[in-house]
């Protein structure tokens, strides 16, 4: 296996379909490994209901600790300021020159990418991955065809279709930008606004977020 993914996010917290949906681009693309980066002030969400960085980076390295091929960073908490995608994705490019390095995203998240700083400049930085699950919102690759030509670049072209390791890979090329590749990974009905719903109501999270997340998160009393 060969090159890196990055995988960023809230992780507030993190749950299993965080970590699930990592492991299948992993070995669907043939990564080295998925680096989880808990982002330190997200940019696109309100702080309040969002757990201490500290918090969420530990329940992170927790639940990572579980799986092999993850592991994580803190690179976002070191820095001031929101968390910005493109001072990451430069950061690992310098620490790993020598590395392919892909971005990890779901599909919700690239639908709103020209939200994003320096956005297209991103797009010719690193290959992005567009995680889909099976039947959400309409997903699909006409949906991503058709949000790519309108919204970002009228040069994007679907290219075909890779078997990956468990996975259909649909990619979509571009003369002057990096390629996108479409995943499909498993559906699993679990998100973090969920799991913390159910902590305020009093319900059992177990089997929704790792054992350790769930220890710590009760032993720390988050999210009550």
């Amino acid at each position: 296996m060969s090159g890196i993914g990055l995988f960023g996010g809230t992780f507030n917290p993190i749950h299993i379909g965080h970590l699930r949906t990592a492991l299948e681009v992993r070995e669907g693309l043939g990564l080295a490994r998925v680096i989880l980066i808990p982002s330190a002030i997200p940019p696109h969400k309100a702080p309040h209901g969002v757990a201490d960085a500290e918090a969420r980076l530990e329940m992170t390295r927790l639940a990572a600790a579980e799986a092999p091929g993850l592991e994580v960073s803190d690179v976002e908490l070191r820095r001031d300021g929101p968390s910005y995608t493109i001072d990451t994705i430069r950061h690992f490019k310098s620490a790993f020159p020598d590395k392919p390095i892909c971005f990890i995203v779901g599909m919700d998240a690239f639908l709103e990418i020209d939200t994003w700083r320096a956005w297209q400049t991103l797009l010719d930085e690193v290959p992005f991955v567009v995680m889909d699950r099976p039947g959400e919102n309409g997903s699909g690759s006409p949906l991503l065809e058709d949000f790519l030509r309108r919204r970002v670049d009228p040069g994007y072209r679907f290219d075909g279709w890779d078997e990956g390791e468990g996975v259909r890979i649909a990619r979509f090329g571009h003369p002057r930008k990096q390629p996108i590749r479409r995943v499909r990974v498993t559906r699993i009905e679990v998100s973090s606004t969920a799991v913390r719903r159910r902590i305020r109501s009093g319900l059992t999270i177990r089997f929704l977020v790792s054992r350790s997340v769930e220890d710590y998160i009760q032993t720390r009393g988050l999210f009550r």
